[in-house]
This record gives C-alpha cells, structure tokens and sequence, in this order.
C-alpha cells in the first residue's frame, strides 16, 4: 500500500516540518508514504467559498485515480490509534492500493471533497491548525504501524 499526503502550501513552523519529516521518514519502514506540496496561489478578490472551492480543485487534481480517500475533518468519525492501526490492516488486506488522506488549508475543506471521500475522520474535536493536523497524522499512521508490527513505541 502506498500512503498519499498533500498539502496545501508550504509548513510554515520550523519545529512542525522537523515532527513531519522525522515522522514520515520513520513511516517509510513500513508503508511508501508521498508527501506532496501543492502551491498554493494567494487569492484576490475571492470569497472564502471560492477559495475553499480553488484548495479543493488543486487537492483533488493532486491525487492519484482510484485512491482511497479518508479526509480529516471536525465532523468526521474519531478513532482510537488501535482502530487507526486495525482500518489500515483492512484497507491492505482489501488490496487497497493507495490510501490518500486530505488536510483542508487554513478554512478546512470543501463540501465536495468530505462527500466524495470514503472516510471522514477527525483527530480530535478540538481545532487544530492545519500544519498541526499534518503533524499529528502522520504520528498516529507512525503509531498505527507500530502497533501492527507489534512494537513497544504505543506504549
């Protein structure tokens, strides 16, 4: 299986793109994690609908066809990282290719996308910023893995 992130723009917190990056490449022992920076243009003269709307279309055109999309969102079904770990040994035995998960920017994401997804998780049901959201996925799908591996680092 092979794990899609893309973000919206650059990690803005030098302390966060060191967690993302030590996480990701922990992760790599496991699953091929791509992390993929979209650029994102600064928006003139549009609403925040419109700009949701624009996230929206640059994420979905950033994924690859026929992903498994779980996106992350406030509203979404929360977990615990034994449940994390036990959907991800379901989406592998499935013979799920690609499992992308999809951060909104700083206004969350669109309508469509959390209709389109076939799973909408939330991290918590506090709001985090979206570079802490990136963060703290990519720990918990670290965390996930370990637990399946049968490792001590969930203790």
């Amino acid at each position: 299986m092979r794990i899609e992130v893309p973000f919206l723009g650059k990690t803005k917190s030098g302390y966060i793109k060191n967690g993302i990056d030590d996480f990701s490449s922990r992760l790599t022992r496991y699953v091929s994690v791509d992390i993929k920076q979209i650029r994102v243009k600064p928006a003139k003269g549009l609403s925040l609908k419109q700009q949701i709307g624009e996230e929206a279309k640059l994420l979905d055109a950033s994924l690859s066809p026929g992903s498994y999309r779980i996106a992350l969102d406030r509203t979404g079904r929360s977990i615990s990282s034994e449940a994390l770990s036990e959907l991800v040994c379901s989406l592998e035995n499935q013979g799920i290719k690609r499992v992308s998960f999809l951060i909104g920017g700083p206004l969350g994401l669109a309508e469509n996308l959390l209709k389109g997804a076939d799973m909408v998780l939330s991290l918590s049901q506090m709001t985090f910023t979206h570079d802490l959201a990136r963060l703290l996925l990519l720990e918990q799908l670290y965390r996930a893995y370990t637990i399946k591996a049968g490792e001590n680092y969930h203790k």
